[in-house]
């Protein structure tokens, strides 16, 4: 399966929005590409806006997010609350369904951060080692950001994983010092490149640079 996991220094800072401008590009190039939300917790807007972007109307739902989780709040949590037993093997198995029907590259989009608490003992950043696919990192370009992409960034080299670098997401119409020069410093204390930095409002991204494809 050829595909990118899309994880995010927090929740709520752009990764449905960022997954979806590669979407709508990929499919520009001529890709029949598509989202994949293993687990949504609160409601299934993300998947939904994912499968607008991948042009795909008459996909089911199930087959782009196999696990809905009716609270908002972590997907363990969620679980709990309805007694179900989530399985990573299960997630994972949904989206080679998606790949052996022709949908190529899947971009498959996390939950919350790289850590957050998916099932009894693991982890989003264990379901993302699972899948093996190169890591791309959304990064809220705000105060705080730099800390929160060097701790990601570190997080997936010590499981050993390729994280391919981040897009930062400008996420209001003002700019203040830390949002100006959060890039630069990204680079420099990473090692890895911002391969994208989104201004408030902007949907349009070039996927061949961001993804390699």
């Amino acid at each position: 399966m050829t595909g990118f996991f899309i994880t995010g220094t927090d929740t709520g800072i752009g990764k449905t929005y960022v997954t979806c401008a590669l979407l709508r590009d990929l499919c520009r190039r001529g890709l029949r590409p598509m989202g994949y939300k293993p687990v949504a917790c609160g409601d299934r807007s993300d998947p939904r806006a994912m499968r607008t972007a991948a042009a795909a109307p008459s996909l089911s739902l199930d087959a782009i997010n196999p696990v809905y989780l009716r609270a908002a709040v972590a997907p363990s949590i969620a679980a709990e609350l309805e007694s179900r037993v989530l399985s990573i093997d299960e997630m994972v198995a949904g989206a080679h369904v998606l790949s052996d029907t022709g949908y190529n590259p899947i971009l498959v989009e996390g939950a919350g951060g790289w850590e957050t608490p998916l099932a009894s003992g693991s982890t989003m950043a264990d379901l993302a080692e699972k899948f093996g696919l190169p890591i791309l990192i959304v990064v809220g370009n705000k105060l705080g950001a730099v800390n929160h992409a060097i701790l990601s960034a570190q997080a997936i080299r010590t499981r050993g994983m390729e994280c391919r670098g981040f897009v930062l997401n400008q996420m209001s119409d003002e700019w203040d010092a830390a949002a100006v020069s959060n890039r630069r410093l990204i680079e420099q204390y990473t090692g890895l490149p911002v391969l994208a930095e989104f201004i408030h409002g902007q949907e349009d991204i070039d996927s061949h640079t961001v993804l390699g494809l």
